[in-house]
């Protein structure tokens, strides 16, 4: 069908067009030398015997259809497929048997092929099964949880609690225990880890069944199994709540194929002949070219071909994808086909860039295929690629992981085919985010880390609390030497990771491209539509892990993702010097109430939006020039009652639960590269009119709401007066182009996502240093104990050195993995990323802010990403880098200080949970003196307004955190208050040398002035803040007592009674109150007597009685002999270590010596005598307790004493 008598050159025309179109066709090249070429393409195979030569003597493309089937005809050899081999019944396709064959409740995928178990113990066997011969089939390992993982037989009945393995006729391995299953167990194998591949084999020949880990064989694990007529075992797993695999028997090249061994699928023999066939053809056009000067074929690098119109070489490949296209729609043939073709085209190293002929080989797919050919073939190599990627084995030098990368990256490199996979593959079918994750080796060996870092090290000094000395200059030369030599090791790492960052941020830089818009819509909208419903499935389904991303993916990611964005972001600075840097980064206000960003259900600042809407519409019209429809009001209304309901439905599993033959869709756990089709809520958007009254200068703007994948890039970027994204810009906001509007999207989404799961897995992570920390202790105690062990006691010294080479070689694997840690997660360029963040966020808040009322529609996640981050700088990425040489850290903690100090106490925040945050992460900064010094940097203003507001009554707010913070801002400074933790407790460890309440003491004589100035001038506040003090002091006091006298009457029971461990915390959480309190009410005493002692003020006396009556209640209690308090104290019950004589007397002390210090230089003397007397009379019966207990020779004995007589 040739197009007006010439040769057509669209896909379909070339696929039939042939010399009976156009006689004159071979005026393209001349008739032999066509025929010449088409003989060189296709020759004939020597099968056709001596009549072969006649028929080569001639060769058009008229007799080349019929050539090429004669010769594809040869391939249709007999298959040795499962209807001619003996042992094995069942459909030819294998997957799970979803309708019958299963126990519990399961998620299955789509392909019936992966597994995830939702119940205590499920369990489900394929539809095949085999009774001769030798079979074997692979499980990908998803989890590394308690799985059992084997055969079993039909008469095998599992339930919640038994599964494969443990009846009669089923066998397992279960690589979480170490141990393979037969009604018993024992020890047998190695453990697994998630990403592991394991092949179960069994031969019923011999009667026995052998399992291999990563292609490893574990060895023989069960032998003389039952065989015989009626005996078919069946492929079967039990797996736990949350545990997932994904089975291969056979669908797909195996990755590790046993000889003698066959799938239990069988492979297609025949497509797979006529693929590798037809792909043999393909090359040799590739690699021949033809000389129509010369008259003659030459032969040429592949690597350097271009599709050029060349008719005669167009048409040849024509007849050659007519049957090779629908092959590469089958999934085997892609794995084991194409895509090691297009591997091997990458093989000879240099950049991708080096490589053009993969371009051109896309550019022929979408020129010769149908598309829906061009479409499956591209989604099942993605597949494929993303499989092999994740299940690689870790090498030294990663080298598969960098292969399939570099594949990944040349297909996204081309413009049709990256924009096919951004809008309906990356996001849809597959977890495009894998690409951008690495895996932690967890067996060291296997990794090659022990060639790659030969020589291990770790800490061997520490203080007296455990915690690590890094003081180089005590290091003996020998140490010097190791550590030199792990750093190295650990350097040499990090740059062989380095490599596959780059590569991952690479395809990230491809799927952000903006500039490639010749062929629709940019590549960078479709991502950023597909990314923003990758946040919305995550944030809505917090509560299902089943369609949750991985934590450990997300980390990667983000990171990632941080590189790429600020690498444009900096470009876009290059080309347009007006905006703003990366460094300077931050996400204007706009975002949050213009409507055009969706953030779900996430809590805003100030509480729903549907209530913001209402009640801040007329500050959005004043500052903002935006005007909300009262229909959209009202239709917002009614989204906000249906919101739980649609809710619910996002988190329930899309798929159906596996019973009753319905099909469940597929998961992130179960399968490695299936994904999920979530309905996706539309935006709740703001509309935006014209304002009915002027504000600035008008602008009259029409805005669609639109879901977000419905969105184009003039909805985001904006167009002709348009601000897109920027819509509605307040006064306050300077008027400065920042970047492209896209990444500023794509920014607040990077946020959004550290907030969702980046941070959690952080702190999960440090529990490898953790160990290295207590392992190296232990060694170090055991070294110390061989030195001091008696010469006579060999059996002591035996044993202390197995204890020694078993902590040795503990220490050995985790040094090792830790260097893997920290040079992906923890690595100095990591923690620049969340240092970037934590900036950015800040620097959000401060606009944000900036906006008066408006600040109310900020998403809380904001603050908790500049609170979380901050910590995970603090805790999680030290000691291995030091936070303190961070560019600009000062300034920082100022900031984040001035933040902190400002909205702890903002009536704009209405969320228990984000105030509550926002308190404790204050109280923590004040326990540092670093972030102390930082609050002490902020504006006077602000340390005043704060201040005032940590002072105000205790009633009708969480008052214990406020009262913490007052209290470590006195802590070093009170009566025997210099202590770092109390004396009694010394001789123990802590359980984390690091909380803030172990920090040593560095009280803030600056906050305190401003306390005495405020209590000083304000005697309202004073003595409302005073009796809240007291009321509280009251309580607290009242409950400890009750509650030690319930722990005693449970004690004195002649039955063995254990008491409660939450009651135990309850009291002993009391007592530190109480203490903490008194600790209060010392440092205002101490600062501002005048409020007790000066009678000019209406409340000094009732105050001084209050306080003389609660200190005679707590040393009536206290100081009694063999009284409740001293009993309870005796138990040294768990739990209770903090509950002890001295923290709480020493407190009334320092209150009983301030007020006689300072009550004759206030005058007071002659005034409050009968309050004297009381404090006397206390003093009289305490003071011989006081003088023993405390330290002798103090200066606060000393004057208590003058005092007393």
């Amino acid at each position: 069908m040739s197009s007006k008598g010439g040769t057509a050159l669209s896909r379909r025309s070339y696929r039939l067009a042939s010399d009976a179109d156009n006689p004159k066709v071979t005026g393209i090249v001349n008739e032999k030398l066509l025929s010449d070429y088409l003989q060189h393409v296709f020759p004939a195979s020597g099968k056709q015997g001596p009549a072969s030569a006649a028929y080569r003597k001639s060769l058009t493309f008229q007799d080349l259809g019929a050539h090429l089937e004669k010769l594809l005809a040869e391939d249709n050899v007999t298959e040795d497929s499962r209807d001619q081999i003996e042992g094995c019944l069942g459909p030819l396709t294998v997957v799970l048997d979803h309708s019958s064959g299963f126990e519990g409740l399961l998620f299955v995928d789509d392909d019936l092929l992966g597994v995830i178990g939702h119940s205590n113990f499920s369990s489900i066997r394929a539809t095949t099964c085999v009774y001769k011969g030798k079979w074997v089939y692979e499980v990908l390992v998803s989890s590394q949880g308690l799985m059992q993982i084997g055969w079993c037989t039909l008469n095998c009945r599992f339930n919640q609690e038994e599964g494969v393995g443990d009846t009669p006729d089923s066998y397992a391995y279960d690589g979480n225990r170490v141990r393979k299953w037969n009604v018993t167990t024992t020890n047998y194998g190695k453990s697994w880890a998630a990403g592991d591949i394991v092949s179960c084999l069994i031969d019923l020949d011999e009667g026995t069944i052998t399992f291999c880990l990563n292609g490893q064989s574990l060895g023989v694990a069960f032998s003389n199994i039952k065989t015989g007529p009626g005996v078919a075992y069946f492929p079967a797993i039990s797996l736990s709540f949350k545990e997932s695999v994904a089975f291969n028997f056979g669908s797909r090249p195996l990755r590790y194929p046993v000889e003698g061994y066959l799938p239990l699928q069988s492979p297609p023999t025949t497509d797979l002949i006529k693929a590798n066939r037809l792909l043999g053809y393909l090359k040799t056009v590739l690699s021949t070219s033809i000389d129509t000067q010369e008259e003659k074929l030459v032969e040429r690098d592949s690597g350097t071909w271009q599709i050029q119109g060349d008719p005669t070489i167009l048409v040849t490949l024509a007849h050659i994808f007519n049957h090779f296209a629908p092959l590469m729609c089958k999934v085997y043939l892609v794995e084991d086909v194409l895509m090691n073709f297009l591997l091997s085209i990458l093989e000879g190293g240099g950049s991708v860039d080096e490589h053009p002929l993969i371009q051109q080989l896309l550019d022929l797919f979408w020129l010769l295929m149908e598309d829906h050919e061009v479409n499956e073939c591209l989604k099942q190599l993605m597949m494929s690629l993303l499989r092999a990627y994740r299940f690689s084995p870790i090498i030294p030098d990663l080298g598969f992981q960098i292969h399939y990368l570099r594949l990944t990256t040349a297909i996204l490199r081309h413009e049709k085919s990256r924009k096919y996979l951004l809008s309906n593959v990356l996001f849809d079918v597959l977890r495009s985010v894998v690409f951008f994750y690495i895996k932690t080796p967890l067996r060291v060996k296997e990794a090659g880390l022990d060639e790659l870092i030969p020589t291990t090290w770790w800490p061997t000094r520490f203080d007296k609390e455990g915690k690590d000395e890094r003081d180089t200059c005590e290091e003996t030369a020998e140490e010097r030497l190791r550590r030199r030599a792990y750093e190295r090791g650990c350097h040499r790492l990090k740059k062989r990771i380095e490599v596959v960052e780059e590569l991952q941020v690479q395809i990230l830089r491809l799927m952000l491209n903006n500039k490639d818009k010749g062929t629709g819509e940019a590549s960078r909208y479709i991502f950023l539509n597909k990314f923003r419903k990758f946040l919305q499935e995550n944030a809505s389904n917090r509560g299902n892990p089943t369609v949750l991303c991985p934590p450990e993916y997300m980390v990667c990611f983000i990171h990632r993702l941080i590189t790429a964005i600020r690498s444009y972001w900096d470009e876009g600075k290059r080309k347009s010097p007006g905006s703003i840097s990366s460094e300077d980064a931050y996400v204007p206000p706009q975002l949050f109430y213009n409507g055009k960003v969706d953030y779900f259900d996430l809590q805003r600042l100030g509480g729903l939006l549907s209530h913001l809407k209402k009640t801040l519409k007329d500050d959005l019209a004043a500052k903002a020039n935006i005007i909300i429809d009262p229909a959209e009001i009202q239709a917002s209304s009614m989204d906000d009652l249906d919101e739980d309901e649609e809710t619910g439905a996002a988190q329930r599993p899309s798929g159906a639960v596996a019973m009753g033959g319905a099909l469940a869709r597929p998961s992130w756990l179960s399968s490695p590269t299936l994904g999920r089709a979530n309905r996706f809520l539309s935006t709740a958007a703001v509309s935006l009119m014209t304002p009915r009254r002027p504000l600035a200068p008008p602008e009259k703007v029409k805005v669609r709401t639109l879901a977000v994948e419905q969105r184009t890039e003039e909805d985001i970027e904006g167009s002709h007066g348009n601000d897109g994204l920027l819509l509605g810009r307040p006064l306050e906001e300077p008027d400065q182009p920042i970047t492209e509007k896209s990444l500023l999207e794509i920014l607040d989404g990077v946020v959004m996502m550290y907030n969702l799961s980046v941070h959690q897995q952080l702190g999960k992570m440090v529990v490898v240093s953790d160990d290295v920390h207590e392992y190296a202790v232990a060694l170090k105690d055991t070294e110390e104990k061989i030195a001091r062990c008696p010469s006579r006691r060999l059996d002591i010294l035996e044993e202390l050195q197995k204890s020694q080479k078993v902590f040795a070689e503990k220490l050995n694997h985790l040094s090792r993995r830790l260097a893997w840690i920290n040079a992906t997660i923890y690595s100095k360029e990591k923690m620049l990323d969340v240092y970037w963040l934590l900036r950015v966020c800040i620097r959000t808040i401060e606009h944000s802010d900036s906006t008066g009322s408006l600040f109310a529609f900020m998403p809380e996640f904001y603050l908790n990403v500049a609170m979380n981050s901050y910590s995970a700088l603090k805790n999680y990425f030290s000691p291995s880098n030091c936070m303190e040489e961070l560019p600009g850290y000062e300034e920082t903690l100022t900031q984040l200080a001035a933040i902190l100090a400002k909205h702890f106490a903002d009536p704009r925040i209405v969320g228990t949970d984000i105030k509550d945050s926002l308190m404790q992460a204050l109280a923590s900064y004040v326990c540092y003196p670093q972030s102390l010094r930082a609050v002490e940097r902020i504006p006077e203003e602000q340390r005043m307004a704060m201040m005032r507001n940590l002072l105000a009554p205790y009633e009708q707010r969480p008052w214990a955190q406020t009262n913490w913070i007052l209290v470590r801002l006195w802590r070093g400074c009170g009566f025997g208050y210099r202590y770092t933790r109390l004396p009694h407790l010394l001789k123990t460890k802590p359980e984390d040398a690091n909380l803030p309440s172990l920090q040593k003491p560095c009280p803030s004589l600056l906050l305190q002035r401003h306390m005495a100035e405020l209590l000083s001038q304000d005697k309202d506040m004073a003595a409302s803040f005073l009796n809240s003090v007291l009321n509280q002091l009251n309580w607290a006091f009242s409950e400890f007592i009750g509650m030690i006298q319930e722990i005693q009457q449970a004690a004195e029971r002649p039955e063995r009674n254990f008491v409660d461990t939450r009651q135990l915390k309850v009291c002993a959480t009391c007592f530190d109150l109480s203490v903490s309190l008194l600790r209060v009410l010392e440092m205002t005493i101490t600062l501002v007597p005048e409020i007790f002692l000066d009678w000019t003020r209406p409340s000094a006396e009732l105050l001084l009685r209050r306080l003389a009556q609660l200190l005679n209640q707590v040393l009536n209690r206290v100081t009694a002999e063999r009284n409740l308090f001293d009993r309870v104290v005796n138990l040294r019950l768990p739990g209770l270590e903090s509950v002890d004589h001295y923290p709480i007397l020493v407190a009334v002390t320092g209150i009983l010596v301030r007020i006689l210090v300072d009550s004759d230089k206030h005058g007071a003397g002659c005034r409050c005598t009968q309050t004297k007397l009381l404090l006397y009379s206390i003093l009289f019966g305490f003071g011989q307790w006081v003088s023993m207990t405390c330290v002798s020779g103090s200066r606060g004995i000393l004057l208590f004493k003058e005092h007393m007589f």
